[in-house]
This record gives C-alpha cells, sequence and structure tokens, in this order.
C-alpha cells in the first residue's frame, strides 16, 4: 500500500480544523469527508464487482434517518450513547436494508441490476411521503447535536470537532474499504465483476459475492448518512433522491473507477464544485455535466 496518497488524504482532513476554528473552510472539510466515503462505498459496488447502481443513496439516506433518530432519543434522554459513535447506528441501518435489498437486485448484474437499483430508489423516495411519522414529511427531521454524553469529555457544539470527528471517521472508513480489496471476497469480486460465467463455472456463486458486497458497501454508506446527520442536524427525503446517487456515479466516473482513490478525487472536485464554484457562478451543473460527458468520451 503505497503512503502517499494516504498522507494527502490525511492533510487534506487535517489542516483545516487545525487552522480554522470555524467558517467555510471547515463545512468544505467535513462535507468533502463524508462525499469520500459515499464515493469509496459505491465504488465497491461498481469499480471492484461491475454493479451500475442508481440506488446507492437510499442505504446512506436511511442510515441518517436511523442516526437522526437515535440522536432525538438520545436528547430526549431515552437513549445514552456517544455522539462519537453515532454513525454506527446509519452504518447498521444501511447494511440492514443492503441486506433485504441485496436479496432482491443481486440476482443479474449489468442492466437489469441498474434498473432494479433505480426501482429501488424511486420506490423508497416515494415511501419518505407516505410515512412522515418517520421520515418526517417534506420538513424533514431534526436534531441536536449538543445533546448527549460526551467521549472523553469531547463535545460536538462546534465546527472543528465535527470536523475532526467526521476527519477520523473518513480516514478509518477509507482504510477498512482498501483492506476489503484485499480480503478473498473482495478477490471474488473482482472475479464477478470481470467475467461472472467463468466465475460460476469454477464454483462461484455470483449472487453471493454481489449480495455481500453490496451490504458492506450499504454499511459504509450508512456510516456517511450519521455523519451528514451530525453535520447538519437534520436528514428529509432529499438524502434518498436518485439525484445523490447519481452524484456517487459521477465522482467514480471522473476520478477513475479504476483505482481504489479516484472515487475519492472526484468526489473531492464535485464537493469544491458544489460548494465554492455554486459561490462564484449559479452554473456550476453545467460545468460538472460538461466535465463528465469529457470523462466519459475519453474513457
Amino acid at each position: 500500500m503505497h503512503s502517499t496518497p494516504w498522507l494527502i488524504l490525511a492533510a487534506l482532513l487535517a489542516a483545516p480544523p487545525l487552522l480554522f476554528d470555524g467558517g467555510f473552510a471547515l463545512t468544505l472539510t467535513s462535507q468533502a469527508g463524508i462525499a469520500v466515503i459515499l464515493a469509496l462505498s459505491y465504488n465497491m459496488l461498481f469499480g471492484q464487482t461491475g454493479l451500475l447502481s442508481f440506488g446507492h443513496a437510499v442505504y446512506s439516506g436511511i442510515g441518517g434517518y436511523a442516526a437522526i433518530h437515535a440522536l432525538r432519543l438520545i436528547g430526549a434522554g431515552e437513549l445514552h450513547f456517544p455522539l462519537a459513535l453515532l454513525p454506527l447506528f446509519g452504518g447498521i441501518a444501511g447494511a440492514a436494508l443492503a441486506v433485504l435489498f441485496g436479496y432482491v437486485s443481486s440476482r443479474r448484474g449489468g442492466l437489469t441490476f441498474a434498473m432494479i437499483s433505480l426501482g429501488i430508489g424511486e420506490m423508497v423516495h416515494a415511501a419518505a411521503a407516505m410515512f412522515p411519522a418517520f421520515f418526517g414529511g417534506e420538513a424533514g427531521i431534526t436534531a441536536d447535536r449538543t445533546a448527549g454524553t460526551p467521549l472523553f469529555g469531547i463535545g460536538f457544539a462546534s465546527a472543528q470537532a465535527v470536523c475532526w470527528l467526521i476527519a477520523v471517521w473518513t480516514l478509518a472508513s477509507a482504510l477498512l474499504m482498501h483492506a476489503f480489496t484485499r480480503t478473498p471476497l473482495g478477490r471474488l469480486a473482482n472475479a464477478v465483476r470481470d467475467n461472472p460465467a467463468r466465475a460460476a463455472e469454477i464454483g462461484i456463486d455470483p449472487r453471493r459475492v454481489r449480495w455481500l458486497v453490496m451490504i458492506a458497501a450499504g454499511f459504509f454508506a450508512g456510516i456517511a448518512g450519521g455523519l451528514s446527520a451530525i453535520l447538519f442536524e437534520i436528514v428529509s427525503a432529499d438524502n434518498l433522491a436518485t439525484g445523490a446517487s447519481a452524484s456517487m456515479l459521477f465522482a467514480a466516473f471522473i476520478g477513475g473507477a479504476g483505482n481504489f482513490f479516484g472515487p475519492a478525487l472526484g468526489a473531492l472536485l464535485i464537493t469544491l464544485m458544489s460548494t465554492a464554484v455554486a459561490t462564484v457562478t449559479p452554473a456550476w451543473p453545467i460545468y460538472l455535466g460538461l466535465l463528465f460527458i469529457a470523462v466519459v468520451l475519453k474513457a
């Protein structure tokens, strides 16, 4: 494992909270860290297993809802749990949902999987309007991250503390996802991606491999959703929308799905365009679309 990309990622995440105690730089860094986790989790499906998904935001969105509801329980004194570990609620919820939806959608790869994932994404997004008690309707669900038990005396009222929390979770998640690529399941995922028919001939069950990878990817997407709930203190149906899944696909394409850090680079670029560039021109999605088209044409 080359150390240079890891050092660069660590520096990008650690420098802003060291240099600033608030403001735009910390918000940008926090959003970028969450986007990196999402892009890398998406690439577990797309780059490593060959699964084109249009519904990956479902797992991050449900993870966000699980975390925000847990945060509300913490604020009400009904649950005693350190906020620093709250993203685990999101990860578990994302993985649990992937167990259910993965069982249905992992039967086939290719276009079939893509269409099923799109249908699942639209179904869950539509369900948000039908179950306002859980999803909060159009307003979403809000909570206060200052409530709850500090971990080692550390609270998360400040943007600086939240940025450190996201930085730690981003590095830990990236390391675990990189380690996944070296596991037997990671190698089997590559085999299923390259030639599922041949993999089946030598005794590999492509459906089982796809399903297990979806569960792992759903867990990390849920972690990102939990971090987003802490950062913004609100989760709404927009977190489940197909557009959120599309941004993960863009990150993988723009950065390069064939390299582990490629989607992370794409996520950083998209976050920069949607925040910093958006302050200069409201037409930033046009430039992002042109960049995406250029990358696809050259691929």
